[in-house]
């Protein structure tokens, strides 16, 4: 089994404005804020990651509808993954913008690019093509 290299790249692009889209542009203050809370977290967060879900979903559902799963998965995993950023900076008394703040979420985005990569590899290989 075999990826086209236009394909992965093509996939991993789609997945890069995805990403910008719904952390950066479809994120409400009601998300940003409310998903960093130490209580009432859950709805904020749960929406959040919901459009990240619903955009996998479209991406996987363009490459290849049998992997429609990836959304549900990234749900899971981007909530997992902007949960456990939210907790550790509350128990690092990571102040918004200081130095440690500043390496969680460059720790936080790393993460996201990874779980796209590999989304994208699993997509790329599903098509089978040389």
């Amino acid at each position: 089994m075999t990826a086209n290299l236009q394909g992965l790249a093509l996939i991993l692009l789609a997945f890069q404005v995805k990403h910008l889209l719904a952390d950066f542009f479809f994120q409400s203050d009601w998300t940003v804020i409310g998903k960093e809370r130490s209580t009432s977290w859950l709805a904020p967060l749960l929406a959040h990651s919901a459009g990240h879900a619903t955009l996998t979903t479209c991406i996987a559902l363009l490459a290849n509808p049998a992997l429609w799963w990836l959304g549900p998965a990234d749900l899971l995993l981007h909530a997992a993954i902007d949960r456990s950023k939210a907790v550790a900076g509350r128990a690092l008394a990571a102040g918004e913008g200081s130095r440690l703040w500043w390496r969680l979420f460059a720790i936080d985005q790393t993460l996201h690019n990874v779980t796209h990569l590999a989304y994208a590899v699993v997509l790329a290989f599903s098509l089978g093509v040389s």
